[in-house]
């Protein structure tokens, strides 16, 4: 399965249950940067529940999304990394993991798509998974070859990702009610190893390749 999905930041355990599916992975880089959406934000658990990352980015108007810029003029990696370590430090997995994203975060790239796929790469290397995965190299129009998820994924489309991902429980940090579909570092920081197994489980029983 050709799989055409925008990267995101720190993505959803859905997000990954689409990309385990996928035989080849192409980023659309040259669609319009949307706002409001995954491409610059995720979810963590913390002791107050759920708790939304955003990355501010410079952005006027019509924008391809390869050409947004992170904004550093507030010091928003202090805060995500802060909250990052507050909700995760007693995770059992943290200290395995956790020096790996800190390293990407304070790198501090100058675009957004660089520190999504630098990110997404880091997870793909912890989950152990060998993926085929490339750029569009100009905006990709609908094609039968192509399973097109692009803002499929979308804080504001949660009836669409049951299409592809049932939630499937794991032991995390805070609370006796599981949140689903939070950041993989929720599940990285808090399965190890065995995130990849939880994963496979969360694969709604249709198939990608039929969704409409």
């Amino acid at each position: 399965m050709h799989l055409l999905i925008e990267p995101q930041y720190l993505p959803s355990i859905a997000y990954f249950c689409v990309l385990r599916e996928a035989e080849k992975i192409e980023l659309e880089i040259f669609e319009y940067y949307e706002k409001q959406s995954y491409r610059n934000r995720c979810y963590i658990n913390t002791s107050q529940g759920k708790m939304l990352l955003s990355v501010p980015v410079k952005h006027s108007g019509k924008q391809i999304f390869k050409d947004v810029r992170i904004d550093y003029s507030e010091k928003w990696v202090d805060v995500h990394w802060r909250s990052i370590v507050s909700a995760y430090r007693k995770a059992p997995f943290f200290e395995y993991f956790a020096e790996s994203f800190q390293k990407i975060l304070y790198e501090k790239p100058v675009f957004l798509l660089d520190l999504n796929v630098n990110l997404m790469t880091n997870c793909l290397k912890i989950l152990d998974w060998q993926k085929v995965w490339f750029f569009s190299e100009k905006y990709v129009n609908l094609s039968p070859d192509l399973l097109d998820l692009r803002s499929a994924i979308h804080p504001k489309k949660t009836n669409k990702i049951k299409d592809f991902y049932k939630p499937y429980p794991y032991l995390q940090v805070f609370g006796n009610k599981f949140e689903e579909n939070l950041s993989i570092i929720d599940l990285i920081f808090c399965q190890g190893k065995q995130s990849s197994f939880i994963i496979e489980a969360s694969i709604a029983n249709k198939s990608p390749n039929r969704i409409v």
